[in-house]
């Protein structure tokens, strides 16, 4: 059987019934059906898809008010990239394609382009195939949570040979079941423009605009979380490491139920009142020590935190 822990838990909306959902481009609402008793359907929806929820994952780690990883990640390497002046910029922690990332990897380190030298550590070389632990080493070392979330070295094979790829191995979404829409709608005021006739339209801004609005009501809304423990045992790191990675995916779940996550402007989820989320996940208090614990352990294993220098002027040329 696959080694997984696999946690559901039912959201409810922080305040009424109603709730935003997600939209996708060229498609909208991401409707569907599922089987539902004998015979029957069920109106379904996916409320968050799994690429949404690695974000506001990744987010419960990272301090935004001062650029900075919470104090329980703190100890952990990563990749701060700054403009020429020391300004923060990004990081592989904020970025979406995370140690793969356009301003990490456009970057330079001590002068030294930012392609090269992930290219040297990950060991990457021409006509030699990849050696999937050494890179999950080579990354662990440079920021672990990319083991955790995944990265993509999609530069052209001149540039990273093989093109390593380590896909997620914490897989999250929340869908919404049986669900019905809910139509409303409002209008845009222009308390100074009363006609619209000749220049300065609708398009522009000015005059009284209608719109309408779709919302839903769900029986239930169920946020899924799955960690991949037979992903982190494939690493081949130390024990430790291996503890390490998962305590710090449990973190990122326990600390996104504990606080609620607010997607959208009209999307404010929280777990339910009646809801007990599963015991095999530990309090927040718990994995924080056992994470501060395991990144002790582990430190003869991490490089130094790098800072790398994003420069307009250098990738424009």
């Amino acid at each position: 059987m696959p080694n997984r822990d696999l946690i559901q838990v039912k959201l409810r909306p922080l305040s009424g019934d109603r709730f935003q959902p997600t939209g996708f481009p060229d498609i909208g609402t991401a409707l569907y059906q599922r089987p539902h008793g004998a015979d029957g359907w069920q109106d379904c929806l996916l409320l968050e898809s799994a690429q949404s929820m690695a974000n506001h994952l990744e987010a419960t780690a990272w301090d935004r008010g001062n650029q900075l990883p919470v104090d329980a990640f703190a100890g952990l390497p990563y990749v701060r990239v700054v403009d020429p002046n020391g300004q923060f910029l990004a990081s592989s922690r904020t970025e979406a394609h995370r140690l793969a990332s356009a301003f990490v990897k456009d970057a330079t380190f001590n002068g030294t382009d930012m392609k090269e030298v992930i290219r040297s550590r990950l060991g990457l070389r021409d006509d030699v195939p990849l050696s999937p632990r050494d890179i999950a080493g080579a990354v662990f070392a440079l920021d672990p949570m990319c083991l955790v979330h995944g990265v993509f070295f999609a530069e052209k094979a001149t540039v990273w040979p093989g093109q390593p790829k380590v896909a997620r191995a914490v897989t999250a979404f929340v869908e919404a079941h049986d669900v019905k829409s809910v139509v409303s709608g409002g209008v845009k005021r222009d308390e100074v423009r009363h006609s619209v006739q000749g220049t300065g339209g609708a398009s522009e801004g000015y005059g009284f605009v209608p719109f309408h609005r779709t919302e839903f009501v769900a029986r239930d809304i169920e946020a899924s979380f799955s960690i991949d423990r037979d992903q982190l045992d494939s690493y081949g790191l130390p024990l430790s490491a291996t503890e390490l990675l998962h305590a710090l995916a449990q973190w990122e779940v326990r600390a996104l139920l504990d606080r609620g996550f607010r997607p959208r402007t009209a999307c404010d989820l929280v777990v339910s009142e009646d809801e007990s989320v599963d015991t095999s996940l530990a309090s927040l208090d718990e994995l924080t020590t056992s994470v501060h614990r395991l990144t002790a352990q582990c430190a003869s294993l991490f490089n130094t935190p790098l800072e790398v220098v994003w420069d307009r002027k250098r990738v424009k040329a």
